[in-house]
């Protein structure tokens, strides 16, 4: 009878550890489903598709600080492109100077205004004077936000009788804003400065592009 009683108990323990090691197990098994599903949702988020000539094309989203560095420099590119690349056209200005302006603060419109002011704009459309500019190179410091960055740039004054090339060099700080059609990169350019702007050659008669 006794012994009957123990192989009994033997049999419970031995089902109540069972029992326990299926538990844990079901529980492993979840949460390794769980944690799964979330990962494959989260991998699936970063697949961009663009649609290009009728194809779609797959690329891969990237964390916003992955990308700070290359999108400041373009951003900082294309402004001082809108700003300094005009030709002696008043609706050519007015357009690559709008462009500009939305990418900057009142730092950016206030040196525009100076330039309409002092007659500038109206001595390009007059003496039919093209201008160009090629940066050289752009510093942007990530270590403290917001970003400030430092741009090299060649300027090509173009006229009928000579080419004037001036050394342009200047300085501001980058913060974030939102995204738009008019400010792709979701920068904006602030406290913006001229700290060098001088001729270092004059060219006569036509000349070559950079």
């Amino acid at each position: 009878m006794f012994k009957q009683i123990k192989n009994i108990d033997t049999a419970f323990q031995h089902i109540k550890r069972f029992s326990l090691m299926l538990i844990v197990a079901c529980v492993l098994v979840s949460g390794f489903a769980i944690w799964k599903s979330f990962s494959m949702v989260q991998d699936s988020g970063k697949h961009i598709y663009i649609l290009a000539n009728g194809k779609a094309l797959e690329a891969f989203s990237a964390e916003r600080k992955d990308n700070v560095a290359v999108e400041g420099r373009d951003h900082i590119k294309m402004f001082h492109h809108w700003f300094f690349t005009l030709d002696p056209d008043q609706k050519v200005i007015n357009a690559h100077i709008g462009n500009a302006l939305n990418l900057a603060d009142e730092t950016a419109r206030k040196s525009y205004e100076n330039l309409k002011e002092a007659g500038y704009y109206n001595n390009i459309i007059s003496a039919n004077i093209s201008q160009e500019i090629e940066v050289d190179s752009i510093q942007v410091d990530l270590d403290n936000y917001p970003y400030h960055f430092r741009c090299f740039a060649t300027q090509k004054l173009i006229r009928s009788t000579s080419t004037v090339i001036r050394k342009l060099v200047t300085q501001g700080y980058l913060r974030n804003v939102s995204r738009s059609d008019d400010n792709p990169h979701g920068f904006l350019i602030q406290k913006w400065e001229t700290v060098l702007n001088t001729d270092i050659n004059t060219k006569s008669g036509a000349n070559e592009p950079f």
